[in-house]
């Protein structure tokens, strides 16, 4: 057997499988599902004296796909747990595909064709499934459990793991050699305080509780924020129906050409009854606020704050040596924790690297070293102050994970280009943008045009962006 035959080429093969580790990967959103993927792909090839580490996922929804598994509850989920989810129905990719596209797995091989350059989230969520189903990994991922406490003994150098298996309605408690942190961080709002609000006329809700923009029909609508959130979620309301959208700003505003029915007024300084005041003096009866003021970094498993990345939202954060390995302890790894121009391909090189960490296949260096390193990157970014020195910036983060890992190079320096297309598009249509198309940097095919322009598109299901008629409009709304 072939058992048998790696016996003979290794005869301390007991000896070493005896020894086999334990990783923990908390969630199996897309990077905890790049992780996944990057062992599996491994499968097969591990050099002398490798093993492949037992692993286990714990993921607390129902199934996998992070913020891309759309959830039409807020607050609490069924389980008493916070939702995670802040996707909403209608919500379209704001970035062209062809800038997160798995260097492993295109777009073309999932749906057998060239698909449009900006698809809606269940077609990006079939996407990011179909290379995980591909490659059997799911079976190591235990749904419907959530991480409560992770914790690390010196002495014993494990770490334990206590979640709640809420299937089978138990706690239970594992020790791993090592922890792979996966929960990105879009789950909990940051959510400002403004004098009336406890007496507002109307709704106040933050983005992460948006879930359909037809509410919002015939209403008008005050968005606080000026940031993608912000833009999107005034673009779907006015697309569908919105009488009037406000859009406040802190520092300045969004830089578009809004249709007329979007007016920009600087911070809200107040609300009374319906009628919101602006730092300006100006003022404006609304009906809803939509709070579009970001996400703040949590992680509430981690109550020792010698484990816990405590940081803002920035392209590179401290404390992770090459913006993954937790430099306090090198056992525990963090996947996803930037500020993302790139997305799903960073998360692979991330995994990719963190795999190989865990492997043993790379040195960790000493504190000294990571800190430095760290410090360096940190100096480079602090430089970045406009969009294209930022893309850049992480385009060379991307690039300098990729040369010490098999994980498949792909032009970076070509996604770079597909950003600030990208970029000048939206100036020149902030609602047209979408209709817009790109080559794939993969493959070299030519994306095609949605057979619908994107503020007529109400149909945001799988079939209907595939080619099937969309419903009717009284169908959908």
């Amino acid at each position: 057997t072939a058992y048998t035959e790696r016996e003979r080429r290794y005869p301390n093969l007991h000896q070493i499988m005896s020894q086999r580790k334990r990783t923990c990967i908390i969630g199996a959103g897309p990077s905890g599902m790049a992780v996944l993927r990057a062992f599996r792909s491994e499968e097969g090839k591990l050099k002398e004296g490798e093993v492949m580490p037992e692993l286990v996922c714990y993921e607390k929804q129902s199934d996998w796909g992070g913020l891309w598994n759309y959830t039409w509850r807020t607050g609490l989920d069924e389980n008493g747990e916070k939702v995670h989810g802040s996707m909403y129905r209608y919500l379209w990719s704001n970035g062209p595909k062809e800038c997160l596209e798995f260097a492993d797995y295109s777009f073309e091989e999932h749906f057998g064709k060239a698909i449009p350059s900006y698809p809606p989230r269940p077609v990006l969520f079939d996407y990011i499934k179909g290379r995980v189903e591909k490659c059997d990994v799911r079976k190591y991922v235990r749904f419907n459990t959530s991480v409560h406490r992770c914790d690390y003994d010196e002495k014993s150098g494990k770490f334990t793991v206590v979640a709640m298996d809420y299937k089978k309605n138990e706690a239970v408690t594992e020790t791993f050699d090592n922890v792979v942190c996966c929960v990105g961080h879009f789950s909990t709002p940051n959510v400002p305080y403004f004098p009336g609000f406890e007496n507002f006329k109307g709704r106040v809700l933050h983005a992460h509780d948006f879930r359909d923009a037809v509410e919002f029909k015939g209403k008008r609508v005050l968005i606080v924020g000026a940031s993608y959130s912000a833009e999107d979620i005034g673009s779907q309301i006015w697309k569908y129906g919105g009488k009037e959208i406000i859009c406040s700003y802190r520092t300045s505003p969004m830089p578009y050409k809004w249709p007329k029915e979007f007016k920009t007024v600087p911070l809200l300084t107040e609300v009374k009854g319906k009628t919101a005041y602006f730092k300006d003096g100006s003022s404006h009866v609304v009906d809803a606020v939509i709070l579009c003021t970001g996400y703040l970094h949590s992680f509430p498993f981690l109550t020792d704050k010698k484990l816990r990345l405590e940081t803002e939202n920035r392209l590179w954060p401290l404390g992770l040596y090459r913006g993954i390995v937790w430099e306090q302890n090198p056992k525990l790894f963090y996947i996803g924790m930037q500020d993302q121009w790139y997305t799903f391909n960073m998360f692979d090189a991330q995994a990719w690297l963190t795999r190989d960490f865990i492997l043993g296949r790379k040195k960790i260096p000493t504190l000294e070293e990571m800190q430095k390193h760290s410090a360096q990157w940190r100096a480079e970014e602090e430089k970045a102050d406009t969009p294209k020195k930022q893309i850049f910036f992480q385009g060379a983060y991307v690039k300098d994970l990729i040369k010490d890992t098999n994980y498949p190079s792909f032009d970076v320096d070509e996604v770079n280009e597909v950003f600030l297309h990208w970029k000048h598009d939206k100036k020149a249509s902030i609602m047209g943008y979408r209709d817009v198309s790109y080559k794939s940097v993969l493959t070299g095919t030519q994306s095609p045009q949605h057979h619908t322009k994107w503020v007529e598109a109400l149909d945001d299901s799988l079939e209907c962006y595939l080619g099937a008629p969309e419903r009717s409009k009284e169908e959908l709304l």
